[in-house]
C-alpha cells in the first residue's frame, strides 16, 4: 500500500470520494481529483505541523483498522524508519502513532529484515525503500548509527532520473514520474540488459512506442555509486577477521530489489574485497513486517 492519503479538491470530489479522504493504493488511482498528501516522506514525517500530524495520523488509523483488531484487542505496532532517522523524528512518530494504538515500537528499517532472516550478526542488509535506501551492518547487537547509512537515492529519484532520460531522447513524449514508476517497474536492470525494453507512451494524445532499454540502464545504475560505496565503508568497520564472512551476507531487500541483476552488479564491484555472496531477499513486499 502507498504511503499517502488523499483529500478532496473541491466540493466535486467531496460528492464523487463519498468521505473526507481515502489512503493508499485507491487514493494514489483518484488522484485527478484529489489533492495527495505523503506524510512519511522519505520515511519520517515530513514537516511538524498539525496538519502534517493529522495526516499521518488519518494513514496509521486506516492501516489499524485494515489489520481488523477486536473490540478488546490491544493494538500493538512496530514502526520501520530509516537507517539513519534522527532522534526528534523517531520521537515525532512515536508520540503520534501512541495516540493510534497501545504500544509502538520504532525499528530501524534494514535492521527488520535482519531481524526476520535470522541473520543477526556479520550480515549486511541494503534496503531500497521508494524515499531512501538504508544499509545496516549487522554485528550481533543493536545497530548504532555509526553501522548504518541512510542514502535519499532511492525508488522516487530513480523515477525523477528515468523521466529526464527518457525526455533528452524523446521529448515529444508526454511524460511524467507516474508513467516514468511504470517503466520502471517493467524494465528495471542493472548491467547487460536482458531483452529491448519498449513501452508505450503518448505523444500529443497518440500512443507512441519507443526503446528506453539505456534510459532505463542509466537511471537504476545512478544508484549503485553511493550503495557500494557506503557497503564498502561499513565492511570496513567489521574486524578483519571477520570481513570475509561478512562478504558472504550481503543481502538486498525493499522494492529496488527487484531490480534485474542487481546481486551480480553488485558481486562484480566487490570483487576487490574479495568472493562475495550477494542475494536479495525473496519476498520484498513483506521480509521487513515479518522481523
Amino acid at each position: 500500500m502507498k504511503s499517502v492519503v488523499g483529500y478532496p479538491k473541491d466540493v466535486i470530489g467531496l460528492k464523487l470520494l463519498g468521505r473526507p479522504y481515502v489512503v493508499g493504493d485507491e487514493a494514489f488511482e483518484m488522484r485527478s481529483y484529489l489533492d495527495l498528501r505523503y506524510p512519511l516522506q522519505d520515511g519520517v514525517l515530513s514537516e511538524i505541523s498539525d496538519r502534517d500530524i493529522e495526516v499521518a495520523r488519518h494513514l496509521l488509523t486506516h492501516v489499524v483498522k485494515s489489520a481488523e483488531p477486536g473490540a478488546n484487542d490491544e493494538i500493538c505496532a512496530v514502526i520501520g524508519v530509516p537507517a539513519r532517522a534522527s532522534g526528534a523524528n523517531k520521537a515525532l512518530l512515536l508520540k503520534m502513532a501512541q495516540e493510534v494504538v497501545h504500544t509502538a515500537l520504532v525499528v530501524s528499517e534494514p535492521f527488520m529484515v535482519g531481524y526476520g532472516l535470522d541473520k543477526l550478526n556479520n550480515t549486511i542488509i541494503i534496503d531500497i525503500g521508494a524515499g531512501t535506501t538504508d544499509i545496516c551492518a549487522l554485528k550481533g547487537t543493536v545497530p548504532g548509527p555509526e553501522d548504518q547509512v541512510t542514502l535519499t537515492k532511492a525508488g522516487n529519484y530513480l523515477d525523477e532520473r528515468l523521466q529526464n532520460a527518457i525526455l533528452e531522447r524523446h521529448p515529444e513524449l508526454q511524460m511524467n514520474t507516474n508513467v516514468a514508476c511504470a517503466v520502471k517497474e517493467q524494465f528495471s536492470f542493472v548491467g547487460a540488459p536482458g531483452e529491448a525494453a519498449t513501452f508505450e507512451f503518448r505523444a500529443a494524445g497518440k500512443p507512441v512506442r519507443c526503446d528506453v532499454t539505456e534510459s532505463v540502464k542509466v537511471a537504476c545504475e545512478a544508484l549503485m555509486p553511493d550503495i557500494i560505496e557506503s557497503i564498502e565503508i561499513l565492511l570496513r568497520s567489521f574486524q578483519p577477521e571477520y570481513q570475509a564472512t561478512v562478504l558472504q551476507n550481503i543481502v538486498f531487500a525493499g522494492g529496488g530489489s527487484r531490480i534485474r541483476g542487481l546481486a551480480a552488479y553488485v558481486k562484480d564491484k566487490l570483487r576487490p574485497f574479495g568472493n562475495a555472496d550477494v542475494t536479495c531477499v525473496k519476498d520484498p513486499t513483506f521480509d521487513g513486517c515479518r522481523g
